[in-house]
């Protein structure tokens, strides 16, 4: 099977999950909707291969996987720190005013006087609110400017424009 282009690291093998050879696979989002939708997953352990995916539950904050052809712990343990992949291709659509992080990362941040604060680096969650990481615009100058922390809430986003690559805030340069 070749490589999809659009690959998307969406978690990471945690450890083996009982004696069956399940894996506990720790999710980068709270929403493991892609991880128990999809499945074909890429996992780089020994090297990046593809892997089909038996079943998938959730269990505490983990994905808990049975995967074709992992039979037995050692098999399982095997797999631990694996980057797990999936094809962006695949996610499961979302509803029109919700984002998965990784199309967020790279846009460009402006506020509503058209002055570019940065661009989305990562993205956190607080436990209330998802958080943009917005990486200062290179200046030039000695001194660089501080990363935003800008809360990824209605307040504060206005737009977000994944064509024009663009998200819109309502942010001052001073904040």
């Amino acid at each position: 099977m070749q490589v999809p282009d659009d690959l998307t690291q969406v978690g990471y093998v945690s450890g083996a999950f009982g004696v069956t050879g399940s894996i506990r696979v720790t999710p980068f989002s709270e929403d493991a909707d892609a991880l128990l939708s999809i499945k074909t997953w890429w996992v780089d352990k020994p090297s990046l291969r593809s892997v089909d995916v038996r079943t998938a539950k959730m269990h505490g904050g983990d994905v808990v996987v049975q995967l074709v052809g992992t039979i037995g712990r050692d098999a399982a343990e095997a797999l631990k720190g694996a980057a797990v992949s999936v094809s962006r291709a695949e996610f499961p659509e979302l509803p029109a005013d919700e984002f998965y992080w990784t199309d967020l990362i790279g846009l460009d941040v402006v506020n509503l006087q058209g002055e570019n604060l940065g661009t989305v680096s990562d993205l956190m969650h607080n436990g209330a609110q998802s958080i943009l990481r917005v990486a200062p615009v290179e200046t030039g100058s000695e001194e660089k400017a501080p990363e935003r922390l800008i809360p990824f809430v209605d307040h504060f986003v206005k737009i977000v424009d994944q064509e024009a690559k663009k998200i819109t805030v309502d942010w001052g340069l001073d904040y």
